[in-house]
Order: C-alpha cells, then sequence, then structure tokens
C-alpha cells in the first residue's frame, strides 16, 4: 500500500534534484541506439540537461573528459561500436563521472550478454533494465527473453537486483509497473507511470538518459538520484497520457508534461515507498 507520508518526504528530494538539473543543465553524452537517439535527447532537453549523441571511438578522448554523465544503452550493438562504449565508460570511471548501463536485451544474444558482462566490469554507477535483463545480467545466462521486452515483472527481479548490486557495486534500478532500485540492501519502490508508454519505443532508453542527468548532480546519493529519475519521468507519463489520445500523442505530450512539470505537479503525484 502506499505511504503517503513515505511519498512526502521523498518528494521535496525529488523536487530538488529536478530543479538542479534544470539549473546546471548538465551535459549527458548518450551512446545509445538508432531506435531511441531522438527520444532520449529530447527527454534530455526537456528535463533542462544537455544531451549529446557522441559514439565514434575517436572522439571520446576529447569529448568524454568534459561531460557530466554518460549513458550507454546496447540496444542497436554492433562489433563497431563495443569499443566506443569500452572506452567511454573506461573513461568516466577514471575520471569518477557517474555513467549508466542500459543491456537492452541482453539474452537476445551470447555476443550481446559478453559485452554486457565486460561494460559491467567497468564499473557502472548505474545498471537500468527490465526484470528479464536484470534477471539475465545477474545470472550471466541467457534467459527465454528474445528482444527488448521483458517476461518478467519488475518484481520478480528484486532478488535478482540485489544479487547484481552486490557483484557489480551498482545501483540496480527495474523498470516496470513498479519500478525497483535496490544498493543490494535498500529495495525502493517507484509507483508512478502509466501501462501506455510501453507502447512507445525508447521510453526505457530515455529514462536511462535522465538517470544519468539526475546522478550528475548528485552523485553522493545515486540511489537517490535514481529513484527522483524514475519517479519525474513516470509522473510526465501520467500527465502526458491524461491529455493523449494514444502512444503518438502520448510521446509528445510526456516530453510537455516533463518540461512543464511544476513543484505542485511533483509533490501531488511522487508515489515512492520502502520495499525492503
Amino acid at each position: 500500500m502506499e505511504s503517503k507520508s513515505e511519498s512526502s518526504e521523498w518528494g521535496s528530494g525529488v523536487w530538488a534534484h529536478l530543479t538542479t538539473v534544470r539549473q546546471r543543465s548538465p551535459l549527458v553524452q548518450c551512446i545509445t541506439n538508432f531506435v531511441s537517439m531522438d527520444l532520449v535527447a529530447n527527454t534530455l532537453l526537456s528535463a533542462g540537461a544537455s544531451p549529446a549523441m557522441v559514439h565514434s571511438v575517436v572522439e571520446i578522448p576529447d569529448f568524454t573528459p568534459h561531460i557530466h554523465a554518460l549513458c550507454v544503452n546496447v540496444g542497436t550493438l554492433t562489433p563497431d561500436w563495443l569499443p566506443s562504449m569500452k572506452s567511454a565508460a573506461e573513461l568516466a570511471s577514471k575520471l569518477g563521472k557517474p555513467w549508466v548501463l542500459d543491456p537492452a536485451a541482453v539474452s537476445c544474444s551470447g555476443f550481446r550478454l559478453k559485452s554486457c558482462l565486460e561494460l559491467v566490469e567497468l564499473k557502472p554507477t548505474v545498471i537500468k533494465g527490465n526484470g528479464s535483463e536484470i534477471i539475465a545480467l545477474s545470472s550471466a545466462s541467457p534467459g527465454q527473453t528474445r528482444g527488448a521486452d521483458s517476461s518478467h515483472e519488475s518484481t520478480d527481479a528484486i532478488e535478482a537486483a540485489k544479487s547484481l548490486a552486490f557483484s557489480s557495486g551498482a545501483i540496480v534500478a527495474v523498470s516496470g509497473a513498479v519500478d525497483i532500485v535496490t544498493d543490494g540492501k535498500r529495495v525502493i519502490g517507484v509507483h508512478n507511470g502509466t501501462k501506455m508508454m510501453q507502447k512507445i519505443t525508447a521510453t526505457g532508453c530515455s529514462l536511462a538518459g535522465l538517470i544519468a542527468a539526475f546522478l550528475a548532480v548528485d552523485q553522493l546519493q545515486p540511489l537517490e538520484a535514481t529513484v527522483s529519475a524514475m519517479s519525474v519521468f513516470g509522473i510526465a507519463g501520467e500527465l502526458g497520457e491524461a491529455m493523449s489520445k494514444g502512444p503518438a500523442s502520448l510521446r509528445m505530450h510526456l516530453i510537455d508534461s516533463l518540461y512543464g512539470l511544476d513543484e505542485t505537479m511533483v509533490l501531488s503525484r511522487v508515489n515512492i515507498t520502502r520495499l525492503g
């Protein structure tokens, strides 16, 4: 059950994180897939951050030292892109910059699973995936999933998420009907969002980018920053759905709602609880 007092305790932090992103406009490098580039960039812009879709391995030594956070999404992974991802992640870790790994469809091939496991070795600050992706990555074995859709509920992946958090040192975020965030000990549930968001490609990728932006302004509290980003994105989805006629208009209204979020909207809609 939702605890109003619990949500209100989180609410001020969620609003503070969003306000800080808008004030500082952190530069977020996104090495993401072809399907998601447009929505990831627009999500970051509407939240107040500054996206940079820089994925050439040649540019990383010059560019990555200047970023505030990195987001790596393996959705349309190729052997040509993997060195860029590794190079950027390695440099971000070395320079103490937060980075997010989104192991999209990790279990659909041996190449993808091996690549994601190698990226986990480079110490992501946050690993964000759906239930099936987190279970596959935690067990280091292919699952039944073929593609980016999850065959597990987020709550099915709580133990796998805690285990992955312990083994990797990362905060693990599991997207789903209830978003789960854990550091291996604490387990937080984010109950914001709407089912129709699953009908828009790249919403999960965009959420990973938003998490990176929130990490950029609060590196010392990665769990709290991740929870805030997931709540903000979910609230924007709720507001967007109320104005939409279907997935296409929800996509537009999601971006508008994220841009227009104010303190009253955030504080009245935050729905976050401690699950463990």
